[in-house]
């Protein structure tokens, strides 16, 4: 039973009236926003979905991105690697010309003019740089020149000339996320790139009495391999061979010293993490001595990189040695020009596969788009209509109002 009273219809008015305003004005930020939901109560449902679709659509755009910053650094990366292909395919047929034995001297010398020439440029390429500035052969190390050069005397030549190229970067990949936990490895070493030869190492020290004397951890190639106490040196080449790096190991038969050496063109990266049971082995330095130029003294190292071949070939050309050209010289710019082939082939695949993914990505943000407009976007022919009806329906009632503010209570006593 409601009581009747002067300002009954006061109240009953004034409470309509906000309750009108009140959805006049939720109209009006619907069609300010261009967004149907304003406060989570108006559609709980769809505005769970709608937070979920786009913070799906923020990583969506993030891994296109990615994906196409990685295309962009792969396709920087393999032109430098044709352009050396092509350095190491001209140096090759300057092997082949000078290895046929009917040059002299003077013209071995003036062939090694040219190959300098080749080498400067391989270093070049080497040592790119990107548009922002980062090094792109050193790794993760992008900050640094990827390989030093030392100069020195070369006998033939009057001259200072390359003698030596020192990887200066690191072996560690970046991993990028292209998917929702799916990541594209951006590996970019230079001393997997720019190498010829398989490395091996042979150890001097007799290693069959060798004991680990605590648990300790080591790393081949970034792979960490954990050694426990008591380990003896076969112990050692098994977990070695076990660990999935791209390394064998195994045990000297003359000397009893352990050997390792890569599957693949690569420069060994070999460390003692915790412990010193590489040390001890005799195989590295101490830990002072940081990888990959910590090879310990006595150890012979076999296995060089593209700049050491072609120094090896520039200065054979100086010194008129034909038979080192057509042999040993020919064979490691063979097992370079093999090598390089492998990664450019292997980065064009990874430029394939992002290149993939940022398309996958474009088409899938459109879709993710889609459901966003589905759950919060606004329908403006019905917003409009639905105003316009609330701003009728409020101009109706004030005008009634109007009318009804000079009732009294004698109204209802007749």
């Amino acid at each position: 039973m409601q009581r009747i009273s002067s300002q009954m219809n006061n109240n009953n008015t004034q409470s309509n009236l906000r309750l009108q305003e009140s959805k006049l004005n939720k109209a009006n930020n619907q069609i300010g926003s261009q967004q149907k939901i304003q406060q989570l109560r108006d559609d709980p449902i769809a505005a769970g979905h709608l937070v979920r679709y786009q913070s799906y659509l923020k990583r969506v755009n993030a891994f296109e991105k990615n994906a196409l910053t990685l295309t962009d650094e792969f396709s920087l990366r393999e032109g430098y690697m044709t352009d050396s292909l092509d350095i190491m395919q001209r140096v090759r047929e300057l092997a082949v010309t000078g290895a046929n034995g009917i040059y002299n001297k003077d013209d071995l010398k003036n062939m090694a003019v040219e190959v300098d020439e080749l080498l400067k440029a391989l270093v070049q390429n080497a040592n790119a740089i990107s548009s922002d500035g980062n090094s792109i052969f050193a790794g993760t190390n992008t900050k640094t020149t990827a390989f030093d050069v030392e100069m020195g005397n070369v006998e033939g030549s009057g001259i200072p000339l390359i003698q030596t190229v020192r990887y200066n970067g690191n072996i560690d990949a970046n991993k990028v996320e292209i998917d929702e936990n799916k990541y594209l490895i951006n590996d970019n070493a230079g001393n997997k790139t720019f190498w010829a030869e398989n490395q091996q190492l042979f150890g001097a020290r007799d290693a069959t009495s060798w004991q680990a004397s605590s648990d300790s951890v080591i790393a081949i190639d970034g792979v960490k391999i954990k050694l426990t106490e008591g380990d003896n040196i076969y112990s050692v080449i098994s977990k070695i061979n076990d660990s999935g790096a791209a390394v064998k190991a195994s045990i000297d038969p003359v000397r009893n010293a352990l050997n390792i050496s890569t599957t693949d063109a690569r420069q060994l990266w070999i460390e003692d993490v915790e412990g010193s049971a590489l040390n001890e082995l005799g195989i590295i330095k101490d830990s002072t001595q940081q990888p990959p130029y910590n090879i310990g003294d006595g150890v012979r190292v076999s296995g060089g990189s593209m700049f050491d071949t072609v120094i090896a070939f520039r200065n054979a050309l100086l010194a008129g040695d034909q038979e080192s050209i057509g042999g040993r010289v020919l064979g490691s710019l063979d097992q370079g020009i093999n090598n390089l082939v492998t990664r450019i082939a292997k980065s064009g695949a990874e430029y394939e596969r992002a290149s993939l993914n940022a398309t996958r990505s474009s088409k899938l943000a459109l879709d993710v788009t889609n459901q966003i407009s589905r759950e919060g976007d606004l329908d403006f022919t019905k917003a409009i209509t639905d105003l316009k009806m609330l701003d009728y329906t409020n101009q109706a009632t004030l005008s009634q109002a109007g009318k009804m503010y000079s009732s009294t209570l004698l109204n209802y006593m007749r």
